[in-house]
């Protein structure tokens, strides 16, 4: 017996934004963002240097340290045609994208495609740049024009980020519509990224500075580093009326061995940067029961569903979900726990990790605005008329807000 996903509507998740507050360019300096607190029933207004002295001093925070790419590439065709590929994901599910990164000579990715119908069937598309001395020969091929899936191959000893670097653009959210600028390669980065393949920024993190580290360690509260690849989905409208039909986005997500194991020594408060790493850390729990459920692991790799959540199910603690996994990695000798989600977190949710949640403003009927309000419930509705009123920064680069979980 599966339990029905919530009917809610999307309509629900509507508000006015209006375009002088949307933060198309980052702040000065990352710390100087304001930081809207809210504690039911209580909404304060502070700047993001104040965090760390708004924890417990036993939190955790949960950092996502994925580091976009420069996942957009141009390619003129002969005619003057331009071709643009935004790159997606690679094809090949179950390896993690940043041993996909290191390859040479050939790497076969799912893109957004730009100017489609000018690039048929059986075309190959021709590029070539210089690097140093080096001049470097590109070709583009249809895999599946259908699925969007690409085969790039190039000359040279050079691994697929290394040519991202001299080919690549910057991939702003669409809804800036602007070229990237030199600024955004450092501001659009958090201070800890360091595993590449994120096609979009975990914004939340953005706000963070090592003297935000330096204050937060003398509390005692540490954090710990998860990746979950950020794709081009969460920023995809909901078109449908019903959230539950929304096809929900699918993101990589990669968890050492380590880290689920300081996760299950933690008795502290756990704070995700970011609803990023909190979709990130409601998956591993779920990855957990997956397996505690006797559930196969596909030969490509789990993928867990949107509706998995919701399922009618014995109820499994934290603790057992994470040691199905440590279990798991040691009997099958694997230092990662490497799977993706589609997990849509919505009203009626109940957070398993979850103790506070730093995260930005999001856009009007988004999932992202509806997985804030399960954890806060309709109150989100004064909190963003509230930050509207006292002109906040919205968006990717725009204000923080730190909102403390009322279901512990």
């Amino acid at each position: 017996m599966i339990k029905n996903m919530p009917d809610v509507s999307i309509q629900a998740f509507d508000y006015h934004l209006p375009d002088s507050q949307i933060a198309f360019f980052p702040t000065d300096q990352r710390d100087g963002s304001r930081l809207l607190v809210y504690k039911r029933p209580h909404i304060n207004h502070t700047i993001f240097k104040e965090f760390p002295n708004l924890l417990p001093t036993n939190s955790l925070l949960i950092c996502n340290n994925t580091k976009v790419i420069p996942a957009r590439i141009h390619i003129q065709k002969p005619t003057g045609t331009t071709i643009e590929l935004f790159l997606l994901k690679p094809i090949e599910n179950n390896v993690a994208t940043q041993v996909v990164m290191e390859q040479q000579g050939e790497s076969r990715w799912e893109c957004l495609i730009g100017n489609k119908k000018r690039w048929k069937s059986g075309e190959i598309l021709r590029k070539v740049v210089t690097s140093s001395e080096d001049s470097i020969e590109l070709s583009f091929e249809w895999i599946d024009r259908e699925s969007n899936q690409v085969s790039i191959r190039w000359n040279g000893d050079y691994s697929f980020a290394e040519l991202l670097d001299i080919i690549g653009q910057m991939p702003l959210p669409p809804y800036m519509e602007r070229e990237s600028e030199a600024s955004d390669q450092d501001r659009y980065q958090t201070i800890f990224s360091n595993v590449l393949g994120a096609v979009a920024a975990p914004t939340a993190s953005l706000h963070f500075t090592p003297e935000i580290f330096d204050a937060l360690h003398k509390k005692g509260i540490k954090e710990s580093y998860l990746t979950l690849h950020v794709g081009a989905g969460t920023f995809l409208p909901v078109k449908e009326g019903e959230i539950r039909n929304h096809p929900m986005h699918r993101e990589q997500l990669i968890f050492t061995k380590e880290f689920i194991q300081e996760i299950n020594q933690h008795k502290g408060p756990f704070i995700p940067i970011g609803t990023t790493a909190m979709r990130a850390m409601e998956s591993l729990y779920w990855s957990g029961v997956w397996l505690l459920e006797n559930r196969p692991i596909p030969e490509e790799g789990l993928v867990i569903p949107k509706e998995f959540a919701y399922h009618t199910r014995e109820t499994y603690s934290n603790q057992a979900a994470l040691e199905a996994l440590i279990a798991y990695l040691v009997d099958s000798n694997r230092d990662s726990w490497i799977a993706q989600t589609e997990l849509l977190i919505m009203p009626t949710y109940k957070f398993r990790f979850c103790d506070a949640l730093v995260t930005n403003f999001h856009q009007p009927k988004s999932t992202l605005l509806v997985l804030v309000s399960a954890l806060i419930g309709d109150d989100w509705k004064k909190i963003y008329e509230e930050a509207v009123e006292k002109k906040y920064r919205f968006l990717s680069y725009g204000d923080a807000c730190l909102f403390f979980n009322e279901q512990k």
